[in-house]
C-alpha cells in the first residue's frame, strides 16, 4: 500500500470556492477523532499484508487539531499497520493556525513535512475567496515554518479575478523568495453549490477568465522552472528530492486507504467512500460499522483513470503497459485517437511513452478526455 489518507472535516470558516466536505462546528471535534482512530483499528485485516509508506492529513484544515491528537491518531497507524522506516508524513495547514507555539510542536511531533494553504501573498485575493488568515500571516507563518520543518511545500491559487499578470508574478516570486522546495498551485475553480458560484451568477464577484488562467499557468511554468523546479504534475513543482511521495502515489496508481468522513480508498480493483456526514460517520464507527460504498472498477475504468493521471504527469502514459495490462484493442484505440493531438503538438511520443507537449500541458485533461472510451472490454 502506498499510504493512508486521513481527511479532518473541519474548518474555521467556509472559504467561498471550496466543494470539498467540512464543518465549522468544532463541537464533535474529539469525537472525529476517536471515530478516526477506531476506523483505522476497525480495517487493519483488509491491509494486513500492506505497507504504509505515507501518511496524509488533508480537509477541511487538519491544523485545527492539537500536536497530541495528530499524534494519537499516528499512534493509531503504527499500532495497527506496517509502517516503513522513513514515512512521508504531511499535514496540512493554515496560516492562522500556524502560530509560534503550535509549530514548535508541530516540529516535535511525527510531522516531517507541512503544506500550507497561503494561495495568495495579497489582502485583496484572500478577502475574495474569504481565507481565514491574513496577507501578513501569509508570510509570517512559513518563515516560522523553516525554523522546524525543511520539507515545506505551499499552495497558490491563479486566475482569481481581478488578478493581473504583475500581481501573479509578485505572488510567485514571494514564494520563491521564501525558498520552499515545493509548490502546488491550481486555477480558481467555480463549483456548482458553492459561495462562489452564487456571487458570480448575482454579479457580485467577475466570472473567472479562462484565457487569463492559461496565461498565469504559462508565466508560473515558466517562473518555476527557471529557478529550478520540475513540474511533475500539471498542479504540482518540486525541487529535485521533494516531490510529494503521497500525491506522486495516487498518480502512479498504487493502494491507498483513506480514513474520516468522505475519504476515499483505493486497492487497485476497488474504490470506496465514506459517508460525507459528520454526525452519521462517527455513529456508524461507534457500532463498529463502516459507513463506506465501493465498487469494482472496470477494465475501461482503470484505462480512463490512468490516461487521465498519466497525461497529467511527466512519467506520461506507458504504451508498454497500455498493451500488457489493458490490451491490444486499448492499445490500438489509445495510438489512434493520440494521432491527431500528435499532429497538433499537444502529445509526443518518447521512450516509448506518450506524453504531453508544453503547448498542450494546460489543456491535458480535455485531451485525456478525448482519449477516453465508453466500452471496450
Amino acid at each position: 500500500m502506498s499510504g493512508i489518507y486521513i481527511h479532518i472535516p473541519f474548518c474555521k470558516q467556509a472559504c467561498y470556492y471550496c466543494d470539498f466536505h467540512f464543518s465549522t462546528n468544532m463541537g464533535k471535534k474529539e469525537a472525529m477523532v476517536l471515530a478516526l482512530i477506531k476506523e483505522l483499528e476497525l480495517r487493519k485485516e483488509a491491509f494486513k499484508d500492506e505497507v504504509v509508506e505515507t501518511i496524509y492529513f488533508g480537509g477541511g484544515t487538519p491544523s485545527v487539531l492539537s500536536a497530541a491528537e495528530i499524534d494519537q491518531i499516528i499512534g493509531a497507524v503504527y499500532s495497527n499497520y506496517t509502517v516503513v522506516a522513513d514515512p512521508e508524513i504531511t499535514l496540512e495547514a493554515n496560516p492562522d493556525d500556524l502560530s509560534k507555539d503550535k509549530i514548535e510542536e508541530l516540529g516535535k511531533s511525527p510531522i516531517n513535512r507541512l503544506s500550507i494553504g497561503i494561495q495568495s501573498f495579497f489582502e485583496e485575493d484572500l478577502k475574495l475567496m474569504n481565507r481565514a488568515h491574513n496577507a501578513q500571516e501569509a508570510e509570517a507563518c512559513i518563515a516560522l515554518a523553516q525554523v522546524y520543518f525543511d520539507n515545506i511545500s505551499i499552495d497558490l491559487i491563479y486566475g482569481i479575478p481581478g488578478m493581473t499578470n504583475e500581481r501573479w508574478i509578485s505572488n510567485i516570486e514571494k514564494a520563491l523568495a521564501f525558498g520552499v522546495p515545493h509548490i502546488s498551485s491550481y486555477a480558481l475553480t467555480v463549483e456548482p453549490k458553492t459561495a462562489l458560484k452564487t456571487f458570480i451568477d448575482k454579479g457580485l464577484i467577475p466570472p473567472v477568465d479562462d484565457e487569463l488562467a492559461e496565461a498565469h499557468f504559462h508565466i508560473l511554468v515558466q517562473k518555476l522552472s527557471a529557478a529550478g523546479f520540475v513540474n511533475y504534475e500539471i498542479s504540482n513543482f518540486g525541487k529535485p528530492g521533494y516531490f510529494s511521495r503521497n500525491n506522486t502515489a495516487y498518480w502512479q496508481g498504487k493502494k491507498y486507504l483513506g480514513i474520516g468522513p468522505s475519504a476515499h480508498s483505493y486497492d487497485g480493483v476497488r474504490r470506496g467512500w465514506n459517508i460525507n456526514n459528520n454526525a452519521k460517520y462517527i455513529k456508524a464507527i461507534a457500532q463498529n460499522e463502516l459507513p463506506m460504498e465501493t465498487e469494482v472498477l472496470s477494465l475501461t475504468d482503470r484505462y480512463n483513470e490512468y490516461v487521465m493521471t498519466g497525461l497529467r504527469t511527466i512519467w506520461g502514459i506507458s504504451l508498454e503497459r497500455i498493451k500488457t495490462e489493458f490490451g491490444h484493442k486499448f492499445y490500438t484505440y489509445l495510438t489512434q485517437q493520440a494521432q491527431k493531438k500528435i499532429e497538433d503538438g499537444l502529445l509526443y511520443i518518447e521512450n516509448d511513452r506518450l506524453l504531453v507537449s508544453k503547448k498542450g500541458k494546460f489543456l491535458s485533461d480535455g485531451i485525456a478526455a478525448d482519449l477516453f472510451l465508453v466500452n471496450l472490454s
